[in-house]
């Protein structure tokens, strides 16, 4: 697929949305995890892959607005959450700014390469262990 906007006037959300809707019409690849770079965490394509009823897992960037106060505090970036022993072990609920009220994801503080962490959410929110997440996301 070639991304060009001013032929098709589509972004690369609509390519994404349209690739993953043409694998589940045509069952070309069998599916239950979306693994997606931070670009495309947008509130719009992980609403429809939960609506498909499908997991993701994202990187979020450190300045996105999110709650992990159950509405109790303002909206804080990702990077001035505070972690306790637990949660850097099972990750936490977040709410992310914009998305619906009652839409919650687990955020884990991952470690993805030698020299990197990432946050990264996804919307199963039986998991339960980083050390899970990063498997997943290194399958």
């Amino acid at each position: 697929r070639i991304y060009n906007p001013e032929n098709d006037e589509k972004s690369k959300i609509d390519h994404v949305e349209e690739m993953i809707f043409d694998v589940l019409e045509k069952k070309i690849i069998p599916f239950k995890t979306v693994l997606m770079d931070s670009w495309y965490a947008t509130q719009r394509l992980m609403a429809s892959i939960d609506n498909l009823g499908k997991t993701y897992y994202c990187p979020l960037k450190k300045n996105r607005l999110v709650d992990d106060s159950g509405g109790i505090k303002k909206y804080q970036k990702l990077e001035e959450l505070k972690w306790n022993e637990l949660e850097l072990v099972s990750g936490k609920i977040i709410k992310i700014k914009g998305f619906p009220r009652d839409k919650k994801v687990r955020l884990f503080w991952a470690t993805v390469s030698t020299n990197r962490t990432e946050y990264i959410a996804t919307n199963d929110l039986s998991y339960q262990s980083t050390d899970d997440v990063e498997f997943e996301i290194r399958a």
